[in-house]
């Protein structure tokens, strides 16, 4: 059984944390409230995955609250609070060091090589780096899902890894 592996994204976490503007995402017909994203949250929690929360959706998602209207100290500290479990990899959430390595000098260029390109068809550089952490676990052998209300980095996500049969011998 493959392990399943939750990218948090930006759009989620901002419905988690209710903050003011965010409280809501996704297109009409989808639309993620805070009472399905902590669904879908608990879910996967409960099916034993693994939570993953990218630098992109960190630095995002801080931005958000340190421009949001009404009490940002409680909404940074709620938001801290994930990102601790997250340094800490307190269960269910893996620790960020596994993606270091992501950020090294060879990868950083190749994201600079590649970025302009996926920027003119409208993808940002946080998801860029998100579909990154996505890969990354997907190549590691987990069963990795994206956890967003933006449709576009939805349609990113690695697919599910194939199992090759061993042959007889």
């Amino acid at each position: 059984m493959t392990k399943t592996i939750v990218v948090i994204d930006t759009s989620i976490l901002c419905v988690l944390l209710a903050i003011p503007g965010k409280e809501t995402c996704g297109r009409s017909e989808s639309r993620w409230t805070r009472e399905k994203a902590l669904s879908a949250v608990n879910k996967y929690v409960q099916s034993r995955a693994t939570l993953v929360l990218p630098l992109a959706t960190i630095i995002e998602t801080g931005n958000h609250i340190a421009q949001a209207n009404g009490d940002r100290y409680s909404l940074a500290t709620k938001f801290c609070d994930y990102v601790r479990k997250a340094a800490d990899a307190t269960s269910p959430w893996a620790a960020f060091t596994d993606q270091t390595r992501l950020w090294n000098p060879e990868n950083l260029s190749s994201l600079a090589e590649n970025w302009p390109a996926l920027a003119s068809t409208g993808q940002s550089i946080g998801d860029a780096t998100i579909v990154k952490v996505a890969d990354y676990y997907a190549a590691a052998g987990y069963d990795v899902k994206i956890l967003t209300g933006d449709e576009g980095l939805e349609s990113y996500a690695p697919t599910k890894p194939r199992l090759v049969p061993r042959r007889r011998q």
